[in-house]
């Protein structure tokens, strides 16, 4: 088996979990309250910072020119690719970009992000790698699930939402990680696999926990 499909059999349990939580269901059927997805939007605008410096610190850490601009490409496309998704809901939801850069993170967020961080500076690209991949792919996951939906994807707030999502060019993005995962892990051994698979679950339990944290609004 590949790095990835090791990681996602040890974390499935987890990731059918998001398919029917409370805030990704009411994203699909059209009922979250305005005032939870606003909440989450600004979360996770902040959390995409954080998310780019772990990104960054792979540029730092990377000792060619190849893998360089692999973590660049990334830096860039969640910068200018991403969080347009989310500047552009922020703008119609009546948001100055400027007022949201001086929004608190949660502490559930801060959280996470420190601890992809914590990974990112302490260990290797490969850990670094898989601490980025549980968001990236789960976000996959739950956009195609969303997209399947009859009218999911056509609502017209939470649609583009989905479709983004849901996209092929987003999709291309996470064959990019995956692939770069698979290449880096190719030989390694279980003591490494058994790390990556702990990184990878904890994260898989802070993106549950990101859910939970914006369907409560709680910044606790």
């Amino acid at each position: 088996m590949k790095l990835t499909e090791i990681l996602n059999d040890d974390v499935k349990e987890i990731w059918d979990g998001y398919l029917t939580h409370p805030f990704v269901k009411g994203i699909g059927d059209g009922t979250l309250p305005i005032e939870k997805f606003r909440f989450y939007m600004i979360q996770d605008y902040l959390y995409l910072y954080d998310y780019c410096k772990v990104f960054a610190l792979g540029i730092v850490k990377a000792r060619d020119p190849e893998l360089m601009r692999f973590f660049a490409d990334f830096v860039h496309s969640t910068l200018n690719g991403e969080m347009t998704i989310h500047r552009s809901y922020l703008t119609r939801l009546g948001y100055d970009i400027a007022e949201i850069e001086q929004e608190t993170p949660s502490i559930k967020n801060l959280s996470y992000t420190h601890y992809m961080l914590a990974v990112g500076q302490n260990e290797g690209l490969l850990e670094l790698l898989v601490s980025i991949l549980s968001c990236a792919v789960s976000y996959e996951h739950i956009g195609k699930h969303l997209a399947s939906l009859p009218g999911a994807a056509d609502h017209p707030f939470y649609g583009e939402w989905i479709r983004g999502y849901a996209s092929e060019d987003y999709a291309a993005g996470n064959v990019r990680l995956c692939e770069m995962v698979d290449r880096l892990g190719e030989d390694i051994g279980q003591k490494q696999v058994d790390r990556l698979k702990e990184i990878y679950r904890t994260c898989s339990i802070y993106e549950k926990l990101f859910w939970d944290m914006a369907y409560d609004m709680d910044m606790n």
